[in-house]
């Protein structure tokens, strides 16, 4: 089957649409529950262990899926009812935080125990996080994608990154079961929204062809758009340096700052501050600057983050660090995605989108897994410094690459989400 789809234009409605209200209700539901579960998993793993290598490798685990299975999963959610797919998925993910709630309650949470969970969900994820980074194009014209995709980051900052973590952290050291227990609950709820989501319907069938040969299809349309693959490839290297300092935040704001649990949640707080006025500004910044412009102050920003934190040794300089790179990872995310969303075809969006994921969290991966190496062997700021060293490079090797007008404007695009040009059929990136 094909996962084609079509909006439906007997349930358009004012602003963006019912199916998009259903659609950004759901996810501020799920994000609940994983910003509770983002402050409180990390702390559930350094009262475990205080080995940066074992805490680095928490995130490593969850993440490795999207290597192992991204490709795989991108065909089957160009294949599948993409809606009925995200729900199945998100029951699972339930039942998965549940059985960990309970191994917590019961005190039966050691490090392989969390570890197989994580690597579950980031399983159930490569499927879930697939088909929903496609429905958006699907229910709201491409002419709106900016303010869609507003609407939705600001809503996962504030609830997810803002919101949550505070109130996770809290959770943990009030009962350390209960943040994991209510994510479970929130998985649950997001499934039940999922399966009312109207707006979109399935085209006719596609002719069947072999695993193998779909997957072909998507990673020879990203190859062929150099500037895709190119944005895609730099966005892999950022993602390493990123992870490789954020995977031990945990451990840098507990030995470098002297925060406790409480202000561990308040510096990840800072940065969704940021990334929450970001989400906001985007979209007008989009119509203002180039994405050239945007692009390059990105590797700037994202340079001087990582000698900040390097530096910091309070909260109140890295507090302030943290906010100015959460603004600039909105930022980067809002050009990337809508980009990707306006080019992409529908019938290859998730193939197209798991080779992109692949990378995005593959670079997140390795940076875990080195990030903790590192701390270990030049102490808790290492992956701070490496990490501003192999950006300065990539910022001197990509600066003029994104000096070129990379992509047309908005008003430069069709109605139907691609390039006014005929021969707009080759892929373009992030």
């Amino acid at each position: 089957m094909s996962g084609k789809y079509q909006t439906t234009g007997t349930q358009k409605m004012a602003g963006l649409g019912r199916g998009f209200n259903t659609l950004w209700a759901a996810t501020i539901v799920s994000n609940i529950g994983d910003g509770i579960a983002a402050a409180a998993a990390p702390l559930l793993v350094a009262s475990v262990t205080d080995d940066p290598v074992l805490v680095g490798l928490a995130v490593f685990v969850q993440q490795l899926p999207w290597v192992l299975f991204s490709l795989v999963s991108g065909v089957f959610v160009d294949r599948l009812d993409r809606r009925w797919l995200i729900v199945v998925v998100n029951v699972l993910r339930g039942l998965v935080v549940g059985v960990l709630a309970l191994a917590v309650w019961q005190d039966m949470a050691t490090i392989p125990v969390i570890y197989a969970a994580g690597f579950l969900l980031g399983t159930c994820e490569t499927l879930s996080d697939n088909a929903s980074g496609t429905l958006i194009p699907m229910i709201v014209k491409s002419a709106d994608l900016p303010r869609a995709n507003a609407r939705m980051q600001t809503a996962f900052f504030a609830v997810n990154q803002f919101a949550a973590p505070p109130l996770g952290a809290a959770l943990f050291v009030m009962a350390t079961a209960l943040p994991f227990g209510i994510n479970a609950v929130t998985f649950v709820l997001a499934a039940v929204l999922f399966s009312t989501l109207r707006g979109v319907r399935r085209a006719a069938p596609a002719e069947r062809r072999s695993v193998r040969a779909d997957i072909g299809e998507g990673l020879r349309w990203l190859w062929n758009h150099s500037t895709l693959r190119m944005l895609t490839v730099v966005l892999f290297l950022m993602n390493i340096t990123y992870m490789a300092g954020f995977s031990i935040l945990v451990l840098y704001s507990r030995d470098r700052l002297g925060l406790n649990e409480y202000g561990y949640g308040l510096l990840i707080t800072a940065y969704a501050v940021g990334a929450l006025t970001g989400a906001m500004i985007a979209p007008r910044l989009q119509r203002r600057f180039s994405d050239s412009l945007l692009l390059r102050a990105g590797l700037v920003v994202e340079t001087l983050t990582h000698v900040g934190l390097a530096l910091a040794g309070t909260v109140w300089v890295a507090g302030p660090v943290l906010i100015v790179f959460g603004v600039h990872c909105s930022i980067l995310g809002a050009v990337s995605v809508t980009l990707r969303q306006r080019t992409v075809p529908d019938q290859l969006r998730g193939r197209v989108q798991s080779v992109y994921m692949m990378f995005a969290v593959g670079g997140f991966a390795l940076g875990s897994l080195v990030g903790g190496l590192i701390a270990r062997w030049i102490g808790i700021t290492g992956p701070f410094w490496v990490s501003a060293v192999v950006m300065a490079v990539l910022m001197g090797v990509a600066w003029r690459p994104f000096g070129r007008r990379l992509f047309p404007s908005g008003a430069d695009r069709g109605e139907d989400g691609h390039d006014g040009r005929r021969d707009s059929q080759a892929p373009v990136a992030r």
